[in-house]
């Protein structure tokens, strides 16, 4: 099956003259569930009237981009129905001077719309408003604004300064919103390209020490931060110190919020913290695991790989043995300590100095910050540390990974210089996080620790194949890792040949997830720029059918590649 997605990809590829279009700049699968917040901008030189012409800088409808399969559903969920001139009202009103919004521009993720909204004293503010889709209600917006005064209070991180806020719709404006100065300089990203290597150690150096800052904060328990009045039961708080607390996960994977995904507490109850220590930090994951199974498979065909409802339950339930076993050794207890970094560090969330790109002027895009184990950020690398080769390019895009850059770099002197200033910006960010050795520990550790607390909750999304393969990785080491007695989890080996066939069809989807990132320049969920839907369309549905054609002739090999396909045509979707 591999095979035939290198030779279908290859195919594809030959047949088109054009160049494989910019791909998002942070594909995959996170334990958070997070991708990187691309924004895409249109703008509007009148603040308040709109036209039929004008339909793409609505203020109301998702016009960003498109999703591949289910984009209806996906642009429902994304839809508010507030006032924006009560909310350009607000924003005048939190900036003294200023009577009119003149111009505004409207900016979106995947998870909020934000307005730049230009003041007629010359002043510009950020009013952002959340899809529904973020996070709880209330909570998410709290929690942010919590956070940011928490961090501006604690430390001299630069963050824009917050003007107004409201975390209850019942406000005039009828959305919870978040109104903030313009962060001052530029995107890290604009300047990167230009910048000599010594400014990018520079301005390497100076965030990782923003980074040291935060981690040598010290918090009580594990969750997210809160004012001391926010909508929290008290059973559900942990005072932290005065004006603050610290509750429940915001995290999206503790919270019905996700399109498309139900949850169910029958098996457990609802559990998203505060969590007093690891243990129970731990028992959260599993639980959030458990809320994402069904009670009864869902009806339509699906492919082993996924796994039945039994076999989710059983996996669930061998991966809290084996994190009990885990959160009792050392090796983890070291590198667990209730922990606070800025969760993306991408050079689109960082701001610099326009005259000295080396200055750091903003860190922004604080929405999903929590209070985790430190070896939650384990595998936290910024991606002009650890892709600036990629940031080469001199626009505001991404293309491609490193070694693609490295390879059509035609000038070898060129090409060794862009390698020598890569080893450069690693060394120097892991030898400034040796300032905080319980952040420095978990990022020299063996992974293979890590893997089950990263990937338990999300087994139901992710599918049985990708939670089993981590438990049998780790039940082969798990003597090599210094473990304890046996590993709770001992795979026969019917169950291991049955498990490499299932594996190899995940590893399938995966490479067709990836295939279409590339050739559609889509996210791992099927996200496609606006800019970029009618070229993704088009090679979606071409691409879609040569893979179906490579299968013809044999029915049975046929439906398993229409169950394989990541983003099928909605008429066709079903419980793959």
């Amino acid at each position: 099956m591999l095979g035939w997605i290198r030779r279908c990809w290859q195919s594809g590829s030959r047949r088109k003259t054009q160049a494989t279009p910019p791909v998002s700049a942070r594909g995959g699968i996170k334990s958070n569930g997070s991708i990187s917040r691309k924004l895409t901008i249109v703008q509007n030189s009148s603040s308040l009237d709109k036209t039929d012409d004008n339909a793409k800088r609505d203020p109301y409808q998702y016009t960003a981009g498109h999703w591949l399969s289910r984009d209806e559903v996906q642009h429902q969920a994304r839809l508010i129905n507030f006032d924006f001139p009560k909310l350009c009202e607000m924003a005048v009103a939190s900036c003294p001077g200023a009577s009119k919004v003149v111009q505004w521009e409207k900016a979106e993720g995947l998870f909020n719309r934000a307005f730049i909204m230009h003041l007629d004293n010359d002043k510009k503010v950020v009013a952002r408003i959340p899809f529904r889709v973020v996070g709880p209600k209330r909570l998410t917006t709290n929690s942010e604004v919590a956070t940011i005064r928490y961090i501006q209070a604690s430390t001299k991180i630069p963050i824009p300064k917050i003007l107004d806020w409201s975390d209850d719709d019942s406000n005039p404006t009828g959305t919870e919103y978040i109104i903030m100065e313009h962060a001052p300089g530029v995107p890290l990203i604009k300047k990167w390209p230009f910048m000599s290597p010594h400014q990018h150690a520079s301005c390497v150096k100076n965030l990782a020490q923003m980074i040291v800052d935060m981690a040598r904060l010290q918090f009580p328990s594990f969750g997210s931060l809160y004012f001391s009045d926010a909508p929290i039961d008290h059973q559900h708080r942990i005072k932290l110190r005065d004006g603050f607390c610290i509750g429940p996960h915001c995290g999206r994977s503790y919270w019905d919020c996700n399109v498309g995904e139900e949850r169910f507490y029958e098996e457990r109850p609802a559990n998203r913290g505060p969590w007093a220590d690891l243990d129970a930090f731990s028992t959260g994951l599993i639980d959030a695991g458990f809320s994402r199974i069904p009670k009864a498979d869902p009806n339509g065909a699906a492919l082993p790989y996924r796994g039945s409802v039994q076999e989710h339950l059983r996996l669930l339930g061998l991966s809290e043995e084996v994190l009990k076993v885990l959160i009792k050794t050392t090796t983890i207890q070291d590198v667990a300590a209730p922990t606070l970094i800025h969760p993306d560090f991408h050079s689109r969330n960082v701001f610099v100095s326009d005259e000295d790109p080396t200055s750091i002027t903003a860190i922004i895009d604080w929405q999903s910050a929590s209070i985790e184990p430190n070896f939650v950020y384990a595998d936290q690398r910024p991606d002009f540390a650890y892709r600036p080769a990629a940031l080469l390019k001199k626009d505001d895009t991404f293309q491609g990974v490193e070694e693609d850059i490295l390879e059509n770099t035609a000038d070898e002197v060129a090409r060794e210089m862009v390698e020598k200033d890569v080893s450069r910006c690693i060394k120097i960010f892991e030898v400034m996080l040796v300032k905080v050795p319980k952040v420095h520990a978990s990022r020299v550790m063996d992974e293979a620790l890590l893997r089950v607390f990263r990937y338990c909750d999300g087994g139901w999304v992710y599918s049985a194949a990708a939670l089993r393969q981590e438990l049998i990785e780790l039940s082969k080491r798990w003597k090599e890792l210094g473990l304890p007695n046996e590993c709770p989890y001992q795979p026969t080996p019917e169950e291991l040949a049955e498990h490499e066939k299932e594996y190899e069809d995940f590893e399938s989807r995966q490479s067709l997830v990836t295939a279409c990132e590339s050739y559609l320049a889509a996210t791992h969920d099927g996200w496609v720029s606006a800019q970029d839907w009618e070229m993704a369309e088009g090679r979606h549905k071409e691409m879609y059918e040569m893979w179906i054609e490579g299968s013809k002739g044999n029915a049975e090999d046929e439906e398993k590649a229409r169950l394989l396909w990541p983003f099928p045509p909605d008429a066709e979707r079903n419980g793959s």
